[in-house]
């Protein structure tokens, strides 16, 4: 088998209002999609954020070092793919996606196979949900959409904070936690909003109200003043889903940054380098999340990886990891596979099978 195309699709989707995070508001969803086609018919799909002239680096550099290449001989391209590119982890994410898509189409097995055979069936879900409107207050649509949540199967969910003044952000995720009881687990994203004495102020704040994780309240260039603000609180601090590579990866697991750590199989050099830095984590104690803001694709890759990565300890009791499930309207999420992932008693059924199960591409 040989790769002989490989094409770039930018999506976009505009959403009726404007909505966002503490940083910026934004009404569009984006995507980047990538195609590799092969002599045999076979097509393999992969996805990323379209940021950072990723698409011109996929199609002007590494396309050229898969063209004729058996798409199976993963390993090998996969070390090739971070040569040129100054490891620009998004472009190799994209294009490992779609070779892994392929390799399992060409021996008939889920990705999961591939890699040894899945320690679990289904996973835990979270929504991903409560941004900003824009004209509304937080304190007025949180708890609503947050009951919607609950009765919608969820047991755990994620709000924005960090747009608003620090106590009526507070007061928010107090009327949320009202909504929803004591039993749901309820996570804070504060988007890079807040310097030290605020992050500290905050997650004091959120600590009283039972919060199972703090996201990312400092900004995330480096995660410069991580590990002194994780000394600083006792609730847990959750971070990482601009990591791009292992290496990085282990910087801030080594310096106690996180006590979550999050990469993104679409940005972070794809599903081997995934399960690496899951892997690396362990060895520090440090639990692998990880972070899925994109379409059906990157979904579906995360799933896969769901799939084999343990418990977060031996112990009877340990919590099995979660998938991010986000709650914002997303036609690429839902209408381009054949099945949508449903949700059922909190949890999503992993795919048997050995592809990412979209509808027919014949148009693209």
């Amino acid at each position: 088998m040989k790769i002989t195309g490989v094409k770039t699709f930018r999506l976009q989707h505009t959403l009726p209002h404007k909505i966002g995070v503490s940083t910026f508001m934004y009404q569009t969803r984006d995507t980047l999609l990538v195609k590799l086609t092969t002599d045999e018919g076979l097509v393999g799909w992969g996805e990323t954020a379209p940021l950072g002239g990723v698409r011109g680096l996929i199609e002007d550099q590494l396309a050229p070092l898969l063209i004729g290449q058996d798409p199976r001989d993963h390993r090998r391209l996969w070390r090739e793919l971070w040569g040129p590119n100054f490891g620009n982890g998004l472009a190799v994410a994209a294009l490992d996606l779609a070779l892994h898509d392929l390799w399992g189409k060409a021996v008939n097995q889920s990705v999961a196979q591939l890699y040894g055979g899945r320690l679990r069936d289904r996973v835990p879900a979270y929504a991903s949900a409560m941004n900003y409107v824009e004209g509304k207050s937080p304190i007025d649509h949180y708890p609503g959409e947050a009951a919607a949540l609950a009765r919608q199967g969820y047991t755990a969910m994620k709000m924005r904070i960090g747009g608003d003044r620090p106590r009526d952000d507070i007061a928010a995720v107090a009327k949320v936690r009202e909504a929803v009881g004591p039993d749901v687990k309820l996570m804070v994203d504060a988007n890079g909003a807040y310097t030290i004495p605020t992050a500290v102020r905050v997650g004091k704040e959120l600590e009283k109200l039972g919060i199972y994780w703090y996201e990312e309240p400092l900004p995330e260039h480096h995660y410069a003043g991580y590990p002194e603000l994780a000394d600083m609180l006792d609730i847990a601090l959750a971070g990482g889903e601009i990591v791009d590579s292992r290496g990085a990866a282990r910087d801030l697991i080594a310096n106690h940054a996180f006590d979550i750590i999050q990469p993104d199989v679409s940005l972070c050099g794809g599903l081997r380098e995934w399960l690496f830095i899951a892997e690396m984590a362990k060895l520090w104690g440090v639990w692998c999340v990880p972070h899925c803001w994109g379409g059906a694709i990157t979904i579906a890759g995360t799933l896969q990886v769901l799939a084999l990565v343990p418990d977060a300890t031996w112990s009877r009791s340990a919590e099995p990891p979660l998938l991010e499930l986000d709650a914002i309207e997303n036609p690429f999420r839902d209408k381009i596979v054949k099945k949508p992932f449903e949700l059922r008693n909190g949890q999503i059924d992993i795919p048997t099978t050995p592809a990412w199960e979209l509808k027919s591409t014949r148009k693209c």
